[in-house]
C-alpha cells in the first residue's frame, strides 16, 4: 500500500479523495489562481502562495486530528492521480455540529462538465447519511452560479432561501446575492428508495 492509498478516505468510479498534506501547496495555488475558478469566491483574484502555505493546507491538517472523516480532502482522478481540485465535508464555519455538514467542492476548470462534482458530492452525502450520523447536508453558492446550483439539485438539495452577499470582493452578480441548499436525511433516504425501485 503506497502513502497515497493510506491517506484516501473515500474512492468513487473517478475519484480518489484523500488527505491533503504538504506537499498540495503547488497543487492548491494552481486552483486558486485560476480566474474562471475563482469567479464567484473572489471575483478571480489568486489566493497568495504564502496564504495557502501558511493558513489554509494547516486548517486542512489540522481539521483531520479532531473529525472523523469529516473535512477538506484533495480530488485526484482514480486512474491517473492527476489532481482535480477538492471537496469538503465538514461543519458550517464556526460550527461543531456534526449532525448539519457543509458540502462543497472547487475542481479545475479541465474538470468541468464531466460530471466530477456530482459524483464527488453524491458519494460524500451517502457516506454522511449511512456511516457519519449526519442528519443535514446544506451548501452556499451565489445565487448566479448556476453550474453549481444545478450540481447541488442533482444531487438532491433543494433551495432553502437567498440571502444578501457580504463577503469583502467585488464579485459579478453579487447584487442577487448567496443562496442555500440542504437536503435532510429522510429526503434523501426517500428518494434512495424511490431511485432503487426505478
Amino acid at each position: 500500500m503506497t502513502e497515497r492509498d493510506r491517506h484516501i478516505i473515500l474512492q468513487t468510479p473517478r475519484l480518489a479523495l484523500r488527505q491533503f498534506t504538504d506537499d498540495d501547496v503547488d497543487n492548491l495555488f494552481s486552483l486558486n489562481s485560476d480566474p474562471a475558478v475563482m469567479r464567484y469566491l473572489t471575483g478571480g483574484r489568486p489566493i497568495p502562495r504564502e496564504e495557502i502555505r501558511d493558513q489554509i493546507i494547516p486548517v486542512h491538517l489540522g481539521v483531520y486530528g479532531r473529525l472523523d472523516r469529516l473535512g477538506t480532502w484533495a480530488a485526484e482522478s482514480a486512474d491517473s492521480g492527476e489532481f482535480l481540485g477538492w471537496f469538503h465535508f465538514r461543519p458550517g464555519h464556526g460550527s461543531d455540529d456534526l449532525t448539519n455538514i457543509e458540502l462543497g467542492y472547487r475542481l479545475r476548470w479541465s474538470a468541468w462538465n464531466l460530471g466530477y462534482a456530482t459524483e464527488g458530492s453524491r458519494a460524500l452525502v451517502s457516506r454522511g447519511f449511512t456511516d457519519l450520523g449526519v442528519r443535514r447536508v446544506f451548501a452556499h453558492t451565489m445565487a448566479v452560479n448556476t453550474g453549481s446550483r444545478h450540481v447541488l439539485e442533482k444531487c438532491g438539495l433543494a433551495l432553502v432561501r437567498t440571502f444578501p452577499y457580504d463577503g469583502a470582493y467585488v464579485i459579478e452578480g453579487a447584487e442577487h446575492g448567496e443562496v442555500e441548499y440542504a437536503l435532510t436525511k429522510p429526503e434523501w433516504e426517500a428518494r434512495t428508495a424511490g431511485d432503487s425501485r426505478d
